[in-house]
């Protein structure tokens, strides 16, 4: 796997995390989840938000159901599954670590220890007798 591959895979599990984040304080509607995101600076777009959210329930990590709207089409609203649940719980955890580790590393202030051997005094091979 490339490193734009894994950049790519570890931004997709960050906007799920994040996503995820946000359905589960309670039953959401894509334009909310944007706007929200959208709060927090993150920029995301409901054509990269609707496959997602799609994914994620053929994946049964969520569910739906549609609520009849005043003005306009019925809305989805998303809810998490308990399979949603667990792996939300698993991406948090994964996050923790990821951001302990940043954080630990961001944060020294020690001096990488020389990886240079030991200092070796040169002789002048034409000067010894």
């Amino acid at each position: 796997m490339n490193i734009e591959n894994t950049q790519s895979q570890m931004r997709k599990g960050i906007l799920e995390f994040c996503i995820l984040s946000i359905i589960r304080r309670g039953e959401a509607y894509p334009s909310d989840i944007v706007d929200e995101m959208r709060g927090a600076n993150l920029q995301i777009l409901e054509g990269t938000l609707y496959p997602l959210l799609t994914r994620l329930k053929n994946a049964d990590m969520l569910t739906y159901r549609w609520v009849e709207s005043n003005s306009g089409p019925p809305r989805k609203y998303f809810s998490l599954t308990p399979k949603g649940e667990e792996f939300y719980l698993e991406l948090q955890a994964t996050w923790n670590e990821l951001a302990n580790a940043v954080n630990t590393l961001a944060s020294k202030r020690d001096s990488l220890p020389s990886t240079a051997g030991p200092t070796s005094i040169e002789t002048n091979p034409d000067t010894s007798n």
